[in-house]
Parts: structure tokens; sequence; C-alpha cells
């Protein structure tokens, strides 16, 4: 499968469309030569999402990069009173 297609050759190979994003290939369609839409398989979708939603997140991007600095500590669950 091509990485782009247009809209009447997606049309005429829609089953090898998906079958190509399920294996993570990103497809591109076209009218007109200008691209319209991506064809994204569900599991590299969903994984932009939750990427998306920890980059929105300013506290998780906080600890992301305070662990990049060195200045994450770590201890034993052991340790965490019950």
């Amino acid at each position: 499968m091509k990485s782009t297609v247009s809209i009447s050759e997606g049309q005429d190979s829609f089953p090898a469309l998906v079958k190509a994003a399920e294996k993570g290939k990103v497809v591109t369609v076209t009218r007109h030569n200008e691209p319209v839409a991506c064809v994204i398989g569900h599991e590299r979708m969903s994984a932009i999402a939750e990427t998306l939603e920890i980059m929105g997140n300013a506290a998780a991007m906080n600890a992301i990069a305070e662990h990049k600095a060195g200045r994450t500590q770590f201890g034993n669950l052991d340790d965490i009173p019950e």
C-alpha cells in the first residue's frame, strides 16, 4: 500500500487501507494532489491521544522535567504508611 492515495484510489482499496493502518502505517488521502485526510490505526491514534493528554497536564510535564533533571527520588513501597 502506498503512503499517499487519492480519494478514488482509497475507495477502491479501502480494505487494504485499513490493513495498512492496522500495521502502523499512516496513509495520506489526497484530493487534486492536496492532502485532505489521514488513515491511522486505532492503536497508534490512542497512543497519540495519550501523549497529548500528558503534554497538556502541567503537573505531569513538571514531573517528567524533574526526572530528566535527575531530581526524582525513589523509595521503597514498604516505607509508605498504610
